[in-house]
């Protein structure tokens, strides 16, 4: 099945969708051609349709992003991995020996014994000797500067798997 880059009226990503789904927005009007690229044909005994592989809307749609919710796995993937104390990364030479992914933990910048709670704002990514030594105090107690500081991520992203055709590279950060 073909795929075809959706775009906002304002050339932002949307969403990826099937040809045949692209071929009937086109057909409606709701949707023009941005790529010159082909994604697919579509061929009946008078017309042949040509379907490009990124459309984008004729008209902007809001499109209200949502906050992720909250878990241990996204903290880590937020933090890619990385301490925020002492920014070694999972998979990083430690003692001549790479870090895995199973040495980083969640931090509670305000530990959880002293109200913290599990949120994005208040939890970060640690490997266990950073955390083993900040123990039940505040960075701040523990004299441990962060490296960043910890956001709510926004979901508004478009996930693609599989190769990704280079008429939607210029649309994608990638």
């Amino acid at each position: 099945m073909s795929r075809v880059l959706l775009l906002n009226a304002s050339y932002e990503p949307l969403k990826v969708l099937s040809a045949t789904r692209a071929v009937q927005l086109m057909v409606r009007g709701v949707v023009e051609p941005v790529s010159a690229s082909v994604a697919a044909r579509f061929r009946s005994p008078t017309v042949t349709l040509s379907v490009p592989t990124v459309v984008r809307l004729q008209r902007y749609v809001n499109v209200p992003r949502r906050n992720a919710s909250w878990s241990k796995r996204g903290v880590l993937e937020r933090d890619d991995f990385t301490c925020i104390y002492c920014g070694i990364r999972a998979g990083e030479l430690r003692d001549a020996l790479p870090l895995p992914r199973s040495a980083m933990t969640i931090d509670h910048l305000v530990p959880r014994s002293r109200g913290g709670a599990n949120s994005w704002v208040n939890t970060a990514c640690a490997c266990k000797a950073c955390n083993h030594r900040k123990a039940n105090r505040t960075p701040h107690e523990a004299g441990m500067r962060l490296r960043w500081e910890p956001k709510i991520p926004r979901v508004g992203y478009v996930v693609i798997s599989g190769d990704v055709p280079e008429s939607w590279k210029l649309y994608l950060e990638i």
